[in-house]
């Protein structure tokens, strides 16, 4: 790890250290990146590994340590920087509980999904399944989002009326599963959902600093594209 007056993000691009990325740019206060080419096996190495021991990005690392899993940091974000309003805050444990509720559902039920839809070939030794675990997934993506379809058709944002940092989450997860190919056209809401989010100042910059690290990447003949997988 290394010595800093300002919070340091582990991140490399188009992952979902996107979230946290543009959490950082939302708040608004100075911090810097670290980037971590998985193509060079970065995210193996002992330094990394020193920093977060599963080798995977997000990491935040702050005056208070290591923060990783992007439910954790964003967590800790939103109540580290009340003003900036991430989350909303909850007075009791009901209300907290419900917004975590909602952070997981990203997360925990969704985020795997997007892994096993885009990454599919990656998932079992078997190239022979990867077909069948990419169906798997595009069923589950759909039964999860319909709900969220609905939601977004009566309210702006996931949480109501104001923006959160759970419709970063959302944009990010829609950009990766329509990048590889899910059917957009059952979900026009969470389509124009993610235009709107994807407006937002926080998120430009964020996609600006990516933009960076990409070209880095490719200048080093390191950029990851996913493996090929036979589009919906």
């Amino acid at each position: 790890m290394t010595e800093s007056a300002f919070p340091i993000l582990y991140f490399a691009p188009q992952t979902c250290a996107r979230v946290t990325l543009t959490a950082l740019e939302e708040i608004g206060l100075p911090f810097e990146t670290s980037l971590i080419a998985f193509m060079a096996g970065e995210h193996r190495k002992p330094e990394f590994l020193a920093v977060n021991p599963t080798g995977k990005v997000p990491a935040l690392e702050t005056q208070h340590g290591v923060i990783v899993q992007n439910g954790a940091i964003l967590s800790y974000l939103a109540q580290t920087y009340p003003e900036a309003g991430l989350l909303p805050q909850a007075d009791d444990a009901a209300g907290r509980a419900a917004i975590l509720t909602e952070l997981f559902r990203c997360s925990s039920d969704l985020h795997p999904l997007v892994t096993r839809f885009v990454m599919s070939p990656m998932i079992s030794t078997d190239a022979a399944d990867a077909p069948r675990i990419r169906a798997k997934a595009a069923e589950g993506l759909a039964m999860q989002l319909a709900p969220l379809e609905q939601r977004l058709s009566r309210q702006p944002w996931m949480l109501g009326e104001e923006w959160s940092i759970l419709d970063a989450y959302l944009a990010w997860i829609w950009f990766r599963i329509t990048g590889a190919g899910f059917a957009a056209d059952a979900f026009p809401t969470l389509e124009e959902h993610h235009a709107k989010a994807s407006q937002r100042p926080s998120a430009k910059s964020a996609l600006a600093r990516e933009a960076k690290a990409q070209d880095e990447l490719k200048a080093r003949g390191l950029f990851f594209t996913p493996p090929n997988t036979d589009r919906d």
